[in-house]
């Protein structure tokens, strides 16, 4: 797969230093903005890039670019994918795809008629640990009630309380807490049930952005919790409960390295216990970018429309969600307009 980088923020950095030599991928150019022409250089030296590019447009018009890897600030996703897809490249996008549901619709129609793939890069969906439980969900009967609390005290709002507003929390770049962190236990639970019947949003939310929040799912049968916080800190967990046993996962469902379950029949007295059911890791060690880069490589190699059609499925799914949840608290980005 012939990439070519649009970014040089920090997940690409992280992009670079642990998947850089990955076999099947060729790192053919990076590109940003001209007042990060020394970065460019830099990082093109470093991870041996072939060219490295301060115009978007030029590296567009690159022929040894095949795939495009999106890694700019959230509101610009859906131009710089756009612009991608008209310049017939497949493109590889950063969570979240887009703004609103309306922009993916436009972009997977556009996509479509020009037979280019689009594949979002959420880790969570490619996990080895989360296609495990998905396996395993029948095993706990009846789902009954889902949580989950992905909760990270960020930085970044000590200076937004001071007045700064960086991307994280500026309405105007498609930020805040829904969009950074609790998409993705949005994306657990559009990959493990689908769309649900109904949502509903209630934020904290400071001049316009939701700094923290709880998101409530109908899935008929069940119930659905998200938290996500970027204004306080919490143990981050996810728990999906059944008639028959839950399962645990007691990371960021970014990482899931490690989940465990338990069986009403393995517990001993009324309340469970952590620790006390199997616990599970197949990820086999490997950082979290690297499933879903691996099966990027062979999508893309393999021309596998049908796969990428699929994952688009999921992403589509997770885009309602987030525009929905956002029209129920008020929350409002330039996108919308």
């Amino acid at each position: 797969m012939k990439i070519g980088i649009v970014g040089t923020g920090m997940i690409v950095r992280e992009f670079l230093e642990h998947l850089g030599n990955m076999e099947g991928l060729e790192l053919q150019a990076i590109c940003g903005t001209y007042r990060r022409k020394k970065e460019l250089q830099d990082l093109s030296e470093r991870y041996g890039i072939a060219g490295w590019y301060t115009d978007y447009d030029a590296m567009l018009k690159d022929e040894a670019v095949e795939v495009v890897y999106v890694a700019v600030p959230n509101h610009l996703h859906y131009e710089f994918s756009r612009k991608a897809v008209l310049a017939e490249k497949h493109v590889i996008c950063e969570k979240p795809f887009t703004s609103n549901s309306r922009e993916i619709q436009k972009l997977h129609c556009l996509a479509a008629k020009r037979h280019i793939m689009l594949l979002e890069a959420v880790t969570t969906r490619y996990l080895p640990n989360t296609q495990k439980i998905r396996q395993l969900l029948p095993e706990l009967g009846r789902i009954r009630i889902v949580t989950a609390n992905y909760s990270q005290y960020s930085s970044r709002y000590d200076a937004f309380r001071k007045g700064e507003i960086l991307p994280a929390f500026d309405p105007a770049k498609s930020g805040g807490a829904l969009m950074d962190l609790n998409i993705y236990n949005i994306n657990l639970m559009a990959e493990l049930f689908g769309m649900p019947r109904q949502v509903h949003y209630t934020a904290n939310i400071e001049r316009g952005i939701d700094t923290s929040g709880i998101l409530t799912m109908d899935y008929d049968s069940f119930q659905c919790v998200c938290i996500g916080a970027k204004d306080c800190n919490a143990p981050v967990f996810t728990c999906i409960q059944g008639d028959r046993g839950y399962i645990c996962i007691p990371s960021p469902v970014n990482t899931l390295s490690a989940y465990e379950v338990c069986k009403n029949a393995d517990r001993t007295g009324r309340t469970a216990v952590p620790g006390k059911g199997r616990i599970y890791d197949d990820n086999g060690g490997k950082h979290r970018m690297y499933h879903e880069f691996r099966e990027f490589i062979r999508i893309v190699e393999e021309r596998d429309y049908e796969c990428a059609e699929k994952l688009m499925e999921i992403t589509e799914i997770t885009m309602h969600i987030l525009t929905r949840a956002r029209e129920s608290a008020g929350i409002v980005f330039d996108a919308d307009r």
